[in-house]
């Protein structure tokens, strides 16, 4: 019995850890570029509602999740043009971007809340590694999503630490004149890394709602947007750091 509560929570510690650390690498290269988004709960929110209500109309949850990361990116533009362009307050600006999303997605979500989609992630099932005993059960029955989020751990660790494009981009946000000395242009770094930052996040929330809860209600996030932000700034802004957090949350 012990052992099979054992498995049984950590196969929904892994699950459950998967969104929040999603988010929290999303938070993570805002930060490296010398961004604090505060947003995350509003992004994640947006993502659910639009990744569940794609994925539903067009019956395939792959083109809900790229359009979660769309609605993501857009909203990353605005995030970006606001604090960079028009100089704007990045923590009111953040703050504001939860209230926007909690409330955009509440008010386009209405006709979804209560249906039931077949558009899903399901756990898939590896030929031989899931059938062997215990350690297959442990590792080898998630759906694709979940893997795909920590396969992206190593590699962006690998990709800030080990490249020159990730030396460019933790220059930036550590000092952005001496980075401009060298040739590297901070603000078109900070745009994109912004976006991809807020892409990140919105795709986090659509992992609640097409795989871990296969549902779109409101506020379905319930504080997970703002425990990726603590999880990222605890981790240093390390992705090894943010898959620590957030399995410790996840359980």
């Amino acid at each position: 019995m012990n052992s099979m509560f054992l498995m049984s929570l950590f196969q929904a510690t892994v699950t459950a850890g998967a969104s929040i650390l999603l988010a929290s690498l999303g938070v993570v290269f805002t930060a490296r570029v010398g961004v604090l988004n505060l947003g995350v709960e509003g992004l994640m929110l947006v993502g659910a509602m639009t990744g569940f209500s794609i994925a539903y109309s067009t019956s395939n949850p792959w083109i809900g999740l790229l359009a979660a990361l769309l609605v993501g990116a857009l909203l990353g533009l605005g995030f970006a043009g606001a604090i960079i362009s028009l100089r704007t307050n990045q923590i009111v600006t953040g703050l504001a971007m939860v209230i926007f999303g909690t409330g955009l997605s509440a008010y386009l979500g209405k006709s979804f809340i209560g249906v039931v989609s077949t558009a899903i992630f399901k756990p898939i099932w590896i030929p031989i590694l899931s059938d062997v005993p215990f350690i297959g059960k442990l590792f080898f029955q998630y759906n694709i999503l979940v893997y795909i989020v920590y396969l992206l751990v190593p590699v962006v660790w690998y990709f800030m630490y080990r490249t020159r494009p990730g030396l460019h981009l933790r220059a930036v946000g550590e000092n952005p004149l001496s980075a401009e000395t060298m040739g590297i242009n901070p603000i078109k770094l900070r745009y994109f890394y912004i976006v991809v930052g807020c892409a990140l996040a919105s795709a986090g929330g659509s992992f609640l709602s097409l795989a871990y809860a296969p549902s779109w209600l409101e506020n379905m996030t319930a504080g997970r947007g703002w425990i990726s932000v603590a999880v990222a700034i605890f981790s240093g802004y390390n992705p090894l750091g943010a898959l620590g957090g957030a399995l410790l949350f996840g359980g």
